[in-house]
């Protein structure tokens, strides 16, 4: 690219004002995201309508990973193919139709198959989003425009069971689909009226699609999900199948990174990677997302089972995430450039462990204060640890990288939050079993407090047992379930504390990522 036409896109500005700009892609990505979770909370009333497992149930959320992490990557190809603006609309047009195909589905097939659908249309969305906003505003309103997008990232999700937990109760499970079709509708309206496209996302000729780079991707990521979704369940690689999609998923992800290296138009352009912040600031969206999507998928289940929460007051109690997220937002618009992205983030991160280890130290004996307080920092933490970060990393790009540099960012991300929601379902199996065995040990006639409780509860059961040995025995399995349960809280609240010191981890490579000058140069061509 000559230095002439690097100028031009450093300087394109859209004609329009930017702010109308970006509402259609955000109401897009809130759709997008919402439905990451939306359907979480509806699974056992899809299988329910449709006669399966709750196994089997599952794989109308995988199958809109999938379809999505294929699709990312693709973005930049897509884009130069079709133009920008007519691919974003195309994007929305399946999402929209696929919703509908969810919503009047009769099997469970189909509505694995309209889901796919829906992925693909929709992973697109957000790393477009990203993209727009980083590329239409400067300086300040640069910012805004990222805490807008880091705000509909990070409440979408933690909105997505509160919503789909009250469509389920209040009407039906395919109405959670069908309120996609007047938002779908109405974004492909407004990105007719308001979106452009900068010269460099404008359509092109002679647009190829290297078609082993689709192969390898497809090969690299199918069985992936697939692992991580099953993995657990079939106690990882002691299941013979288990290794085999490994080895394939492994050795297909090889060949797609080589291929990408060697072919002279690969679907996604490594060279982003050479930039350190780009590289860096990725790597820590990886891990933040993971916990994000983690915690999201084990603390209505801790909720469920542990406190016998219904799906929607369990949805309810983490909607605090939600207003910490928009707290974090007015704080940040509050502050705005008195404080530098690193101190945003050191902050953010600060919030993540700090709610984290909150819910680390639950017990049953709690109220919902104890569950609003942790969820409510948590949100806060997100958005200012997601907004600077997201920011820095791609701050250091030229304006024409960022479309190809979203889709790769968003790609990893999206393994990143699989990675994490497959490896908490075994963290909380082990640490199940570690902690059961280590509280086994009181379990013995040694024990003055156990043998103390032994015999309260053989005398209370005397009654109903009609013999000692009988209500005995009845005393000792009601002591040990007690103990499974409560082997089983000790796991969540580990498993809170590992996400708390995985945020910490983070705050080292805050002083590693650059990008402040950038940042005041911005804000000093605005003035």
């Amino acid at each position: 690219m000559s230095d002439e036409q690097v100028t031009t896109n450093e300087q394109w500005q859209p004609s329009g004002n930017p702010w109308l700009l970006i509402i259609p892609v955000m109401a897009a990505t809130f759709m997008y995201a919402l439905d990451e979770t939306v359907a979480n909370v509806a699974l056992p009333h899809i299988a329910g309508s449709y006669s399966v497992s709750h196994q089997e149930s599952i794989w109308v959320l995988t199958s809109y990973l999938m379809a999505s992490s294929i699709v990312i990557p693709m973005i930049d190809f897509f884009c130069k193919f079709l133009g920008r603006k007519n691919f974003f609309m195309l994007g929305v047009f399946i999402f929209t139709v696929a919703s509908f195909l969810c919503g009047i589905a009769n099997s469970i097939g189909m509505i694995v198959i309209a889901r796919a659908l829906q992925g693909f249309g929709g992973g697109c969305l957000m790393p477009m989003a990203q993209a727009v906003c980083m590329e239409t505003f400067k300086g300040e309103a640069r910012n805004q425009a990222m805490a807008v997008f880091g705000l509909v990232v990070v409440v979408a999700p933690i909105l997505g069971p509160v919503l789909g937990g009250w469509i389920t109760e209040n009407w039906s499970w395919p109405y959670i689909f069908f309120i996609n079709i007047p938002v779908g509708f109405l974004c492909i309206v407004l990105a007719k009226k308001y979106m452009e496209d900068p010269p460099y996302a404008k359509r092109q000729k002679n647009v190829h699609l290297d078609k082993f780079s689709f192969l390898w991707l497809c090969v690299w990521l199918i069985p992936l999900q697939i692992v991580f979704d099953k993995g657990n369940e079939a106690d990882w690689f002691n299941a013979e199948w288990i290794c085999w999609f490994t080895a394939i998923s492994l050795i297909a992800g090889i060949l797609f990174f080589y291929r990408q290296v060697k072919s002279e138009k690969p679907i996604v352009k490594l060279d982003v990677l050479k930039d350190s912040n780009y590289l860096c600031g990725t790597g820590m969206i990886i891990l933040v997302n993971a916990v994000m999507l983690a915690s999201l998928a084990i603390l209505p289940q801790m909720l469920q089972n542990m406190l016998g929460y219904d799906a929607l007051t369990s949805g309810l109690a983490i909607m605090p995430r939600g207003l910490g997220a928009f707290a974090g937002l007015l704080f940040f618009g509050a502050v705005g450039g008195k404080l530098s992205y690193r101190t945003y983030g050191l902050i953010g991160i600060s919030a993540l462990a700090l709610g984290g280890w909150m819910l680390s130290v639950l017990n049953l004996q709690i109220n919902t204060m104890n569950i609003v307080i942790p969820n409510f920092v948590f949100g806060a933490g997100m958005v200012l640890t997601m907004m600077p970060i997201k920011t820095l990393s791609c701050i250091t790009l030229r304006n024409d990288q960022m479309t190809n540099a979203s889709g790769l960012q968003n790609l990893l991300q999206t393994i990143g939050g699989a990675i994490g929601t497959s490896l908490v379902a075994t963290m909380i199996s082990r640490f199940s079993q570690v902690h059961q065995f280590g509280l086994v040990k009181s379990l013995t006639e040694l024990n003055p407090n156990y043998i103390e409780r032994l015999n309260t509860y053989t005398g209370a059961l005397l009654h109903q047992a009609g013999e000692w040995t009988h209500a005995s025995y009845m005393a000792s399995k009601m002591l040990y379930n007690q103990l499974l349960q409560q082997s089983t809280l000790c796991a969540y609240m580990t498993t809170f504390k590992v996400f708390a010191l995985a945020c910490m981890v983070l705050i080292p490579f805050m002083f590693i990522l650059k990008g402040e000058n950038k940042v005041k140069q911005d804000e000093t061509i605005k003035e």
